[in-house]
């Protein structure tokens, strides 16, 4: 990057609340379903049709405005933004301009062992717009409405950031908070957290502000890193070249990483913003805040201090553990059932995590049961159970096709270990005889011979013994143990 401009960035981050129905119908928020079926009048906006909110989007929005430090508007109301667009049949967005829920917040990330505060010039509620749905094969283009009305709460920074690692790092915050309150459910490819990229360039000790474009919807947080370098070397080139860089709407193709313009930017006027007349004001009470604040869980900075201290983990340990709610809250209630912290964050960041890379899933709708999962780590680590066969039922749990009883299914499945250690004696005896070279092999120092006799002992054996228990066996009839 050229170390004689600045980047100047500020964001317009819309997260997607998961409530079961819309913000101002009982029409279901599962848009993924056959198009045009999860749709009603009052979210079509119909003549004569009237909007009513959802307490829980209320309720949501609440809880994240306490999180993002923001004052809690007592007396906020909903406004109409007017603009035509195929995927919006009311042509104007229920939205919130003059008295939005929450306003003059902040957010501190961390950033190369730097405390930076982020400020939160306001938060609000509004709905979705559907979407449009294009045909290759017909080379025709059909709305969607299923989308219209889903609930977002739209957060709007002031321009704090100055590059694209401060951005990455508050939108994790923002996804770790909102994931903590439990009232976002964080599909990015299905556009669940979308992020407007206010973007403008400077000479570095200039207070004078460039002129800025603005990125529409990019809903993955490396994309929005992407696109917001690719669209600082683009103006800085511009500006170094004596162009003028032009204020404008520009779309961010991730898959070419390229930018194109859209259209003009548009101003707040240009949408004729007008209080719904459909919607009374809203008056948040003392109750309803206290019943927010009570209701904040222990967040991950305070989770990983006390998984330190109470459970003598790591600080990379714990920072891991209690990076996701559910997951740190898996860990606890396997140490409830009896396994050690230890033992416990051992699964956890050797197996777990990584089958769930993996498979590539999050499967949080189908979370592991601790006591089956603490069952199963007991077998494992009492060598009753191979731990290739304890994995391959992990991975089964994770994928949602485990068993529901997994003592039940190893018994059934014949996988505990056998102890007869007169009968794995005879076996090792005869693969001794069998393969002389091997042994050989090994007296004469090639350590790797051992492997070999252990896969021939396990073969025959059929896995009824831990490779740990012929492994041992093995060395003490070859005089090594």
């Amino acid at each position: 990057m050229n170390r004689d401009w600045e980047t100047v960035i500020g964001l317009e981050v819309h997260v997607e609340l998961a409530t079961k129905s819309k913000i101002f119908c009982s029409c279901s928020t599962d848009y993924t379903q056959d198009p045009n079926t999860h749709c009603c009048p009052i979210c079509m906006g119909l003549p004569g049709t009237l909007p009513v909110l959802n307490e829980q989007v209320l309720d949501y929005a609440v809880m994240a405005g306490l999180v993002l430090n923001c004052k809690i508007e007592r007396n906020t109301r909903f406004d109409r933004k007017n603009y035509f667009y195929p995927d919006l049949p009311k042509a104007y967005q229920i939205s919130q301009l003059y008295r939005p829920i929450g306003h003059d917040g902040y957010v501190e990330i961390k950033v190369s062992d730097r405390i930076k505060r982020i400020r939160i010039r306001e938060m609000h509620m509004e709905e979705d717009a559907g979407k449009l749905v294009h045909s290759a094969i017909r080379n025709e283009t059909y709305p969607d409405y299923n989308r219209c009305g889903v609930p977002l709460l739209e957060i709007v920074s002031e321009p704090d950031f100055r590059d694209s690692k401060e951005v990455s790092v508050f939108l994790e915050k923002i996804r770790m908070l909102f994931s903590y309150l439990g009232i976002v459910d964080f599909r990015t490819q299905e556009g669940s957290m979308r992020a407007d990229v206010n973007l403008s360039t400077r000479r570095v000790g200039s207070e004078r502000l460039g002129t800025r474009t603005e990125m529409k919807n990019i809903n993955s947080i490396a994309a929005i890193v992407r696109a917001i370098e690719g669209e600082s070397t683009r103006q800085i080139d511009l500006l170094n070249s004596g162009r003028p860089v032009l204020q404008e709407t520009r779309h961010w193709n991730d898959e070419k990483r390229v930018g194109y313009a859209m259209r003009s930017k548009e101003n707040a006027q240009d949408y004729r913003y007008f209080p719904d007349p459909d919607l009374p004001p809203v008056i948040i009470s003392d109750k309803r805040i206290k019943a927010a604040i009570d209701s904040l869980p222990e967040f991950m900075d305070a989770k990983e201090k006390r998984f330190v201290s109470e459970y003598c983990l790591s600080e990379y340990e714990a920072a891991i553990l209690s990076s996701e709610r559910k997951y740190a809250d898996l860990f606890e209630a396997t140490i409830s059932e009896g396994i050690s912290p230890k033992v416990a964050a051992n699964w956890f960041i050797e197996y777990i995590y990584k089958i769930i890379r993996e498979e590539k899933t999050d499967n949080g709708d189908t979370i592991i049961s601790a006591s089956e999962l603490a069952c199963l780590i007991d077998y494992v680590e009492s060598k009753k159970v191979n731990r290739k066969d304890g994995l391959l039922i992990l991975r089964q749990m994770i994928n949602g096709k485990g068993p529901d009883d997994v003592e039940r299914y190893i018994v059934e499945k014949k996988l505990i270990v056998s102890s007869n250690v007169e009968e794995l004696e005879r076996i090792i005896d005869q693969v001794l005889v069998d393969n002389k070279e091997a042994v050989s092999d090994y007296c004469r120092g090639k350590e790797k011979a051992i492997g070999f006799l252990v896969g021939q002992v396990m073969g025959k054996t059929k896995g009824k013994f831990s490779p740990s228990t012929v492994k041992d066996l093995l060395l003490q009839k070859l005089g090594r143990k």
